[in-house]
This record gives structure tokens, C-alpha cells and sequence, in this order.
């Protein structure tokens, strides 16, 4: 069944008005442990973004093409890991040969991507608002650029923050965490201009 949205329209809704980071609260871990800089917060978006846009538009040809005509639906949470932590591989190996820098600041955060609920998330998103191939790649492409842009925001206002005289009580997580709040209301604040489903 096809939702009367178009791609774009979930393109850009996942981006902003229902950021899988700031609007449902996936991803939080990595997202406040790597976000203390804005170059390993790029580095660890851009591997989200494509684990995310990847694995979405697989899942849905897995799910659709093997999961459901074989009646092992009750299997797509197992087989989605799977997909994804294929494709953790493959990124973890490619930073580690072309951005061995990236790859140490990134840390254990970059196999822990494996296990990031946000992308999990999204692919059971795409199950559950029934989205077709194409809308499903976009919501995982627009997902993942939601979550980059969140977690760059933040680990811009970090580097300034560290800079900034801040009362002793609030330094380190508390106010990371305050941060966090007031950028996820912000989005929440988007969340009526574009219905998803």
C-alpha cells in the first residue's frame, strides 16, 4: 500500500519536522558521547547518513521480497541488524584505510553504530507507515541528514560553551543535556507543518 506523501515531502519532513534524533528521542547515546567536537560529529553523521540510507532502502527489498512471501516477518528485527551491521563493516574499514585520525576519535562509538536504535528505527518506521522502495530511501537519506545536523548543532554550541564562563553546577552533561532539550523543543516546534503519515 503507498502513502498519499511524496518522497521529497519525506525527504524534508525527516529532515525537520520529524527528526528521528529530536522529535522520538533515537539515537541519544552517540548522539551526547561524540558530539563534543564538530569534526568527529561530522565524521560520526556522514556514517549514519549512509548506514542510515543504505540499509533503509535494503531492508524494505528484504522485508518485502523475502520476509513477507516466506511468512518470516516475526524475523525482521534480527535480519535488519544484520543488514546493518554489514554495512557498519564496511564504513568502519573504509575510515579506518582512508581516515585513520577520524577512525581513533570516532572510537568504539563507530561499531557501536551497529546498535544505534535511530537506524533500526527508521527501518522499522518504513515497515510500519507502509512507504514504497523510494520513499522508504528517502526517509532513510533524510533521517540520516536529521540526525548529522543534530548532532553538528550540538557540537558546534559544545566548542562554544567550552569557551563561556558556565556556573560550575551545569558544566559537563547537565548542560549538554540542557542544550538538547531546547534544540529538541525547537524541532518539536516543526512537527505540525508536515503530517508523515
Amino acid at each position: 500500500m503507498e502513502t498519499g506523501v511524496s518522497a521529497p515531502v519525506i525527504f524534508f519532513a525527516a529532515i525537520f519536522t520529524n527528526n528521528i534524533l529530536l522529535t522520538n528521542f533515537l539515537g541519544m547515546c552517540s548522539f551526547l558521547a561524540i558530539s563534543r567536537e564538530v569534526k568527529s560529529s561530522v565524521g560520526l553523521g556522514l556514517a549514519v547518513t549512509f548506514v542510515m540510507a543504505c540499509t533503509t532502502g535494503i531492508n524494505h527489498l528484504v522485508y518485502h521480497y523475502i520476509l513477507v512471501p516466506f511468512d518470516l516477518v516475526s524475523f525482521r528485527f534480527i535480519i535488519f541488524i544484520v543488514v546493518i551491521a554489514a554495512f557498519v563493516q564496511l564504513v568502519e574499514m573504509v575510515i579506518e584505510r582512508y581516515s585513520p585520525l577520524l577512525y581513533v576519535v570516532l572510537g568504539v562509538f563507530l561499531p557501536l553504530i551497529t546498535v544505534n536504535c535511530a537506524i533500526l528505527g527508521v527501518c522499522l518506521f518504513m515497515v510500519i507507515r507502509e512507504y514504497t522502495f523510494v520513499q522508504s530511501v528517502a526517509y532513510g537519506f533524510g533521517g540520516g541528514l536529521g540526525w548529522m545536523l543534530a548532532i553538528v548543532a550540538l557540537g558546534g554550541i559544545r566548542e562554544k560553551l567550552r569557551k563561556a564562563p558556565v556556573p560550575k553546577a551545569l558544566e559537563g552533561a547537565g548542560l549538554s543535556l540542557i542544550v538538547a532539550g531546547l534544540m529538541a523543543l525547537s524541532f518539536v516546534g516543526f512537527s505540525g507543518m508536515i503530517q508523515m503519515q
